[in-house]
């Protein structure tokens, strides 16, 4: 069967269905790691990309952005000036009536009778400004951060931005102070 186009799944348009306990045959994640590189070292800038709009983003994209990020931050920034997060978890099962097509396929397609569709895969549910990958690192590297970002966001179904924050140290007292 042909995967759909992620436009059919972009919306919120129903409950949240991620109860997997009571389901069968829900296929698994796409999603490999959610936290890349430098994972010891502390920061002093968080870079991240946002969504504009509510959406929920599949599993197979969230795979796609995170690929697309991390290579660009491995060749440009070296693996060990950056540590690059997943900030959202595709919980929501996506499910899809499946027709028959081609020869007697009246015989064997239900049509829309009982129609309630099987697990087809998972997806994120994001609301407006939600962070979907933050990267940490060094001022140095901002430019190509913001570009290695900006070709993941490519991959999402939401128009996206990006955000940066500075983490202020505080000020150890000059021994004339104490």
């Amino acid at each position: 069967m042909v995967r759909k186009p992620g436009k059919m799944y972009r919306n919120i348009s129903k409950k949240a269905y991620t109860r997997r306990e009571y389901m069968g045959g829900v296929p698994g994640s796409k999603v490999v790691q959610f936290d890349m590189g430098n994972l010891s070292q502390e920061f002093p800038m968080a870079i991240s990309i946002a969504v504009e709009e509510a959406c929920q983003i599949r599993h197979t994209a969230l795979e796609a952005a995170r690929i697309t990020i991390n290579r660009h931050l491995m060749k440009d920034l070296g693996r060990m000036n950056y540590r690059l997060k997943l900030r959202v978890y595709p919980h929501h099962v996506l499910r899809e009536n499946k027709q028959a097509t081609g020869a007697g396929a009246d015989r064997v397609s239900e049509g829309m009778r009982l129609s309630f569709g099987k697990a087809v895969g998972t997806a994120a549910r994001v609301a407006p400004g939600q962070e979907i990958f933050t990267v940490y690192t060094t001022p140095q590297y901002l430019a190509q951060v913001k570009t290695a970002l900006r070709s993941g966001g490519h991959k999402l179904p939401s128009p996206s931005y990006i955000t940066i924050q500075e983490k202020t140290v505080p000020e150890s007292p000059t021994p004339e102070q104490a």
